[in-house]
Parts: C-alpha cells; sequence; structure tokens
C-alpha cells in the first residue's frame, strides 16, 4: 500500500539511539519517501541517524535538543523549517527516566526529571510546531507513550500516560485545522531505557509474550508510519497500543 508519504516533512524526536524506535521509524518513514529531521539530545546519534536516511535517498538534518528547554526547542523547529520550508509530520518520541528503582526510593528530584522529559517536553515541542501546521491547516502528529505499570519506572509512565490524554484532548482542539493526532503505546523492548532493567524482568515479560519475544523497534515504526499518512484520515485522539500477551 502507498501512504502516500512521499516528500513530506517529519520531525521525530529522541531520533539518536540506534537500537531505539525513534531510529527505526525515522528510516521507516525515510523509507516511505519522507525527509526526515533527526532530533535528540545526543547529537553524534543523531548525526548517524540522519546519514542513514541520507543513504535511503531522502533529505535529513541532524539536530542537537533538550526538549526540557523551551529555546532549544524553538531553535530546533526553526531550523527544520529553514531548512524545509515546512514540518508535516511531528513524531513525540524522545523518552528518558531518572532512575530504574522503586518509587518508595525515588526523589522529587527524580519526579520532576521524569515529568518534564516524558510529558512537559513534548507540550513545548508541539507547542512550538503546531502554528506551522494551523497556517497551512495540515499535519500529523504522533505521541510516543508506554510505560505504564512497570515497575520501577513509576513516574516515567506517569509522565506517558498523561501525553495520552493530552492526546485525546489536543485532537479534538485541531481536527477543525486538518490535523490529525493520534498516540501508540509499545510494548516492551530493549530499548536504550529497558535495557537497564533486571535480566528477570525482561524474561517475564519474554515468558509472558504469545509471540515468545519483547517488542521492537521495527513492530512500532510501520504503525507510526501508518498514523503519519493520509491512509490516516478518520481516526483522532487513539491510542494504538503494540501487545502480545
Amino acid at each position: 500500500m502507498d501512504l502516500k508519504l512521499r516528500d513530506k516533512v517529519a520531525l521525530v524526536t529522541g531520533a539518536g539511539s540506534q537500537i531505539g524506535y525513534g531510529h527505526a521509524i525515522c528510516l521507516t518513514l525515510a523509507e516511505e519517501g519522507c525527509d526526515v529531521v533527526c532530533a535528540d539530545l545526543d547529537y553524534d546519534g543523531a548525526v548517524k541517524t540522519a546519514q542513514q536516511v541520507a543513504a535511503l535517498g531522502r533529505q535529513s538534518l541532524a539536530v542537537k535538543v533538550d526538549i526540557t528547554r523551551q529555546d532549544e526547542v524553538d531553535r530546533m523547529v526553526a531550523g527544520a523549517v529553514g531548512k524545509f520550508g515546512r514540518i508535516d509530520i511531528l513524531v513525540n518520541n524522545a523518552g528518558a527516566s531518572s532512575a530504574l528503582r522503586p518509587f518508595i526510593e525515588m526523589t522529587e528530584d527524580d519526579w520532576y526529571f521524569d515529568i518534564q522529559t516524558n510529558l512537559i517536553g513534548h507540550l513545548r515541542v508541539t507547542r512550538a510546531v503546531l502554528p506551522h501546521m494551523i497556517s497551512r491547516r495540515y499535519g500529523r502528529i504522533i505521541n510516543v507513550s508506554g510505560g505504564q505499570g512497570f515497575p520501577t519506572i513509576s513516574i516515567y509512565g506517569a509522565a506517558k500516560g498523561g501525553l495520552v490524554q493530552f492526546t485525546k484532548a489536543l485532537a479534538r482542539e485541531v481536527a477543525q485545522y486538518g490535523i490529525i493526532v493520534n498516540a501508540v503505546g509499545p510494548g516492551l523492548a530493549r530499548t536504550g531505557l529497558v535495557w537497564r532493567a533486571p535480566k528477570e524482568m525482561l524474561e517475564e515479560e519474554e515468558k509472558a509474550s504469545l509471540l515468545g519475544r519483547l517488542c521492537e523497534p521495527r513492530d512500532l515504526a510501520p504503525v507510526v508510519a501508518f498514523l503519519a499518512s493520509d491512509r490516516c484520515s478518520y481516526m483522532i485522539g487513539q491510542l494504538v497500543q503494540l501487545s502480545a500477551t
């Protein structure tokens, strides 16, 4: 199926980790014909991903950004619009956890870090991108959730859960402008966040999976590509949950 993504411009946060969801999303969107802005706090990783996008024959831009800082978010969006003239697709994928430990052992600084990074940071990026989409009366926004209910990342999961509720509300606000907003919730995977988790916990998750394995970035990326496409034309404010349990 042609997703009709050719020559669309996508901005993907959290694109630097070479084992992460953002990396797979960037390459899949490029394979479908998108030019891609690869943004991450890890600039070297963002450059690597951007180079791989370019190797697929699409234009790319690597950007270093800390999404907890409004000035850096504004600079990222201005750079993307300056190079490509527009942003058609926003994938809010960046995520990080202050620590993998029980809630009772976490400090308020840990809470603040997780909420700033995994919720408020995405609000900043969305607010910076929306005026450009509204002016063109077109856009696709995909928020990457996940992590709810997993021990040792309780505040991370709470922040990502908040992102889902933001998705539902924002979708109803901006549909009138031709902007479609949805969220996707991947299953547990050995990405940069989870590889630090106890081996026993990952093994238990694998045993619970009907497929006998954890989620992988390649499982998520095609779902995001559909949500980013014009084929996704009558679904707003939904959470698409990947699960094999």
